[in-house]
């Protein structure tokens, strides 16, 4: 064993300076975002040939009417973009706010459960250590998703004003808005992480140095600080949960008394639940995702610090017991540097650029660090240590972290070509729609579980490997790599919604269509990309959550678990029957909410409906096209009722029948559009949503979402308390690798399968989908109404509860190290062993 000569104050010049750059690049990005002057102003002709031809909508266009005309146009978008965005902004702050008032009730009482158990059991330092490092982990959490969340509502008005001027500028927007999330947080987590390690490496007075105190000793001191991981941890459940019920109450909602009750467009302002919609893109997708994520970056290092110091080798060196977070720290280096590609070398010129763009980013990030960790190992790890009675070379720990890297980018990519409708398995997804919506039910959740293999597959190899050269500080290491790219993975991430909410802003505002169309083809490439984000975060919540078991089992001496026993074998199913109780319960709470949801929109729509818009003699029908209509419809009607008569054959007029009825479905579609287009015409405000009945949608998604996401938080931080204080440490062992194992296989098959159920509706919207007869089938078709059917299903599986099974894992084993030495020892057994004699 022989260590390098790399100083201290080296990991102290990297652990503080490459994140404080990490802050400063975010804050820039911040200003030329907040430069972006939020107003509207028609194409130049240069513009126009700068970034594509002149749309059909340019041309015959109200904005190319009189200058008076024009003026009033533009003063109207102008207002109704502030007036918009500013409800969104308003009602994700509304909800945040409470949201924040849980967490901080949950921060004071968990607390005091970690404070006096492990002060109780152990000793105060413990207990108190592990206390102010769980409220730091918990702020750090809320602050990570606050961040997120004010530079999306921020940036999505601001993408849509420069998406007028062309794709390019408009995916820039949206891009350097995502990249302050995305570095923000990876920053913000390095540095109070390093400020944590340097406050109590004075508390505990002999950490680094003698190995045998057991009040003092880095071992102790690790472990508090895994009191960071948990807090964490504990607010990404409610930032996922309750944000994950609130984005799709408000999404299936919408859905469901838009699209199908009322025939409306996505984003019909009309619709008053559009906006609680937008919302809740915003503290679902964003806050959400990047708590959620934050806890992984959190938990990944805190279970990799706990195993560096249960090595007497490293337990007393400063330098090569900061490699997990140097580690980290490269892996921001590599996102900047990955940064610049999209913004100065390659950037978005044209459509097709787009989606390349964002792909190209995550294979980048890959390759720039996979040197750094070869030479991050190299400098700050011995050549060979002891762990856990193995020994390990600096490039065996190399080849773990790189393993986990690259299995991570696979597992993306496979990901992307489940759930892309660029191929072929969400292709025929969307072909299973020409027989209906059960058939597209069918198609689509098989596709989610075969989806499974390979991710799966990548997974065990990297525990396999990881264990194999270094224990289980070689699956941490793992975990560790998996999150290197971090950084740009959060970027997509929160490039997605931002985009998704700039399409809504430029629809209800009435942009011109050329606007709306950039858009969409923005938010086409993030749909895509934040489906590798999911797999990205389902892999990486695989190998913490083992990562974590790892450090819990060396912790309670768990060497060699047998699983030959009655105890364990109750865990193991316990443990896996865990993430469907907790499917089940979220499940349920979106359909509730959105129940709500979908009555009120009724119950709006159904009082304009009653006041009649205005009398009938201000409205004319003609003018809209109903003569035309009705035409169609007596001539469609007296040809089948002809046909009917001539046709003997039971089979034949079955077939006519089952035609007739969907080509009635289609008439009946483009009579409620000739109604609203005549309503609106009679009286242009009967149809207009006030800001109260926005405001009242909101509402419900914010009160059903935030008394839904207790029993589903309490199920997973109470199961691990219970079964190890009642049951032992080797029943709670087998409950963690039930939940992993059947965790895991059911989050990626649940996001999967709503991800190609969404894009199999965008498939055929799009007009790219063919029937068996070579006809396109589009919008307003019985194919596409099947598609929009599944989407609704699949809304709350890769939104909700398919997303928030990272947390389940995570957060059980993250529980169960913290309160690791509390628990009753294995010898032992559990108090209720105890008492029954087993």
């Amino acid at each position: 064993m022989g260590f390098s000569d790399t100083p201290e104050w080296s990991v102290e010049l990297l652990g503080f300076g490459m994140p404080i750059i990490g802050l400063l690049f975010a804050l820039y990005y911040t200003l030329q975002t907040a430069a972006i002057k939020v107003e509207y102003k028609p194409r130049t002709q240069s513009q126009r040939e700068e970034y594509g031809e002149i749309g059909d909508d340019e041309k015959e266009s109200p904005l190319n009417g009189s200058i008076q005309e024009q003026d009033e146009d533009v003063t109207k978008i102008n207002k109704d973009l502030v007036r918009i965005s500013g409800l969104i902004a308003n009602g994700a702050n509304s909800f945040l706010f409470r949201e924040y008032l849980y967490m901080f009730i949950f921060m004071i009482l968990f607390g005091a459960i970690v404070l006096l158990v492990l002060g109780g059991i152990r000793n105060w330092t413990t207990g108190i250590g592990t206390l102010v490092a769980f409220w730091v982990g918990c702020i750090t959490s809320i602050v990570s998703g606050f961040v997120g969340m004010r530079i999306a509502v921020f940036a999505n008005s601001r993408t849509a004003v420069k998406s007028n001027e062309g794709i390019g500028p408009g995916f820039t927007t949206a891009f350097k808005a995502g990249s302050v999330m995305g570095f923000a947080l990876v920053s913000m987590a390095i540095v109070v992480l390093m400020i944590l390690v340097e406050i109590y490496r004075k508390l505990f007075f002999s950490s680094y140095d003698n190995n045998d105190d057991c009040e003092s000793c880095t071992v102790t001191m690790y472990e508090c600080i895994a009191g960071y991981g948990l807090g964490g941890s504990s607010i990404a459940m409610f930032g996922r949960v309750g944000g994950g019920i609130y984005t799709k109450a408000a999404d299936v909602g919408a859905d469901l008394a838009g699209k199908v009750d009322q025939g409306w467009e996505e984003d019909d302002p009309r619709n008053p639940a559009v906006i609680a919609d937008n919302v809740g893109d915003n503290v679902g997708d964003i806050a959400g995702m990047g708590a959620d994520l934050f806890g992984s970056f959190a938990e990944a290092t805190c279970a990799a610090l706990v195993l560096c110091a249960q090595s007497k080798d490293l337990a007393v060196h400063y330098t090569a017991m900061n490699f997990p977070i140097l580690i980290s720290v490269a892996g921001l280096f590599a996102c900047f540097l990955t940064s610049f590609v999209a913004t100065h070398v390659a950037p978005v010129k044209k459509d097709a650029d787009v989606e390349t763009c964002l792909k190209v980013q995550l294979l980048v990030s890959t390759t720039i660090s996979t040197p750094l960790v070869w030479g991050i190992s190299a400098g700050f790890l011995p050549h060979d240590f002891d762990i856990s009675g193995k020994t390990v070379y600096w490039y065996s720990a190399a080849i773990c972290v790189c393993i986990g890297l690259w299995s991570g980018l696979i597992i993306g990519f496979i990901t992307e070509y489940y759930t892309s409708y660029s191929y072929s398995p969400t292709q025929k997804v969307a072909a299973s729609c020409e027989t209906g919506p059960a058939t597209n039910i069918i198609y689509g959740l098989a596709l989610g579980y075969k989806s499974a293999i390979i991710p799966i597959i990548c997974l065990a190899i990297t525990m396999f490997v990881g264990y194999t050269l270094g224990r289980m500080f070689g699956v941490a290491c793992g975990a560790l790599g998996i999150l290197m790219t971090l950084a740009t993975g959060l970027t997509i991430d929160a490039y997605g919604p931002i985009t998704d909410n700039a399409g809504g802003i430029a629809e209800m505002t009435g942009m011109p269509k050329h606007v709306r169309k950039n858009t969409d083809k923005l938010d086409a490439a993030g749909n895509t990309t934040a489906a590798i984000g999911k797999g990205f975060a389902i892999g990486s919540a695989a190998l913490v959550s083992l990562a974590l078991f790892g450090a819990f089992a060396d912790t309670v001496g768990i060497y060699e678990l047998q699983l030959i026993g009655a105890w364990q074998f109750a865990g193991l199913v316990v443990g896996a029957m865990i993430p469907y109780w907790f499917f089940a319960m979220t499940m349920e709470s979106v359909g509730m909410a959105a129940n709500k949801m979908v009555m009120e929109v009724r119950r709006q729509v159904a009082e304009k409906r009653g006041s009649g818009y205005g009398s009938d003699a201000k409205v004319n029908y003609e003018q809209h096209g109903i003569t035309d209509l009705k035409a169609q419809i007596s001539h469609l009607l007296q040809t089948s009722a002809s046909e009917s008569k001539q046709e003997d054959n039971p089979k034949a007029l079955s077939e006519k029948i089952q035609e007739l009825t969907k080509t009635l479905k289609d008439k009946q579609e483009e009579l409620e559009e000739c109604f609203g287009k005549a309503i609106a015409a009679a009286n242009p405000d009967a149809l207009e949503t006030s800001d109260e009945d926005y405001a009242k949608c909101i509402s419900i998604a914010t009160d059903a979402s935030l008394q839904e996401m207790i029993a589903p938080g309490a199920l997973v931080l109470l199961t691990p308390l219970i079964v190890g204080f009642l049951f032992g440490v080797e029943m709670l062992a087998g409950v963690l690798l039930g939940a992993l194992a059947s965790g895991v296989s059911m989050a990626i098959s649940a996001s999967n399968t709503g991800g190609a159920w969404d894009n199999a509706k965008k498939f055929i919207g799009a007009g790219l989908f063919r029937d068996s007869n070579g006809v396109v089938k589009g919008k307003k078709t019985y194919e596409h109404n099947a598609a929009i059917i599944g989407d609704t299903v699949g809304d709350p599986l890769k939104d909700t509860s398919g997303p928030a099974l990272n947390i389940v894992m995570k957060l059980m084993a993250i529980v169960s190290l913290v309160f690791a030495r509390a628990f009753p020892k294995q010898s032992d057994g559990g108090y209720l062993q105890q008492m029954i004699g087993q």
